[in-house]
């Protein structure tokens, strides 16, 4: 009986993990770039009380064996790297990757983040910035007096300046792609670092080596769903309500033992 609440209690600790998942994909519906997450579990060690194919006689074997499961755990979340949606906002500075890759941008701490948010910004020195002040790499610098900024979908940055009949390239912005993206540790603030699994990161130019283009004007939406999200709420709720009433079941059935024998 015992044993019984120490596997119930796995399946609360694993839906309750799975509902705080769900809930912090509701909570960024509106980041851009933002990936869906999901919770990943995996069944616990077995405890082996008759091994399948043990001698039941010299000539017959156990067809199969008993096994006591000890519960559920959530072994690992995952991000589901898919595009979202790409919503024009007519904003110079507000860029969307159409496909593979990463923008790259440096931290305070001198270490490069990747990140999917393109909603850019100038600061007092004239140079592409996120919303937190962190710089894009390589970095930009719009110059004075510039009447106009113009991305490529390559990533070139050319600017209008006043007097001047053609524009002006300035730089380019590079993306980096990795072999496993799902394995980014994202620190957030739409940022994430590369670890062992994501691999080293390899720039490049937009729309080359597998990478995506670059949409001027667009920010990329959160993938999550709404609908799928509530979905799996309902079901994360219902499993939930099986596991305590899994428990009650077990306290009373203590309850009645004791009863019995006392």
């Amino acid at each position: 009986m015992i044993q019984s609440l120490a596997i119930v209690r796995t399946g609360l600790e694993g839906e309750q993990t799975k509902m705080d998942v769900i809930a912090n994909n509701l909570a960024n519906l509106n980041t851009a770039g933002f990936k869906q997450i999901r919770p990943i579990f995996q069944d616990l060690l077995y405890q082996n009380a008759t091994q399948a194919g043990g001698f039941t006689s010299q000539n017959t074997n156990y067809p199969s064996g008993l096994q006591t499961g000890t519960g559920a755990n959530v072994i690992s979340t995952e991000p589901i790297i898919t595009q979202g949606g790409l919503q024009q906002t007519g904003n110079a500075l507000d860029l969307a990757i159409n496909g593979n890759g990463y923008f790259q941008i440096l931290m305070p701490s001198g270490t490069i983040a990747y990140t999917r948010d393109g909603s850019f910004a100038l600061n007092a020195q004239g140079q592409v910035v996120t919303a937190n002040g962190y710089q894009l790499q390589p970095p930009i610098t719009i110059p004075p007096g510039a009447q106009s900024v113009t991305v490529g979908t390559d990533g070139t940055v050319s600017v209008q300046l006043q007097g001047q009949s053609t524009p002006t390239q300035i730089g380019l912005i590079q993306l980096a792609s990795f072999i496993n993206p799902a394995g980014l540790q994202s620190i957030g603030n739409d940022l994430a670092i590369q670890t062992q699994s994501s691999g080293s990161p390899t720039p490049g130019k937009g729309g080359s080596n597998g990478l995506g283009s670059i949409d001027q004007g667009y920010l990329e939406s959160s993938n999550v769903s709404v609908v799928n999200e509530m979905v799996d709420m309902i079901e994360t709720e219902r499993a939930y309500e099986l596991n305590t009433q899994a428990a009650k079941n077990v306290n009373d059935m203590l309850g009645f033992l004791n009863n019995v024998t006392g």
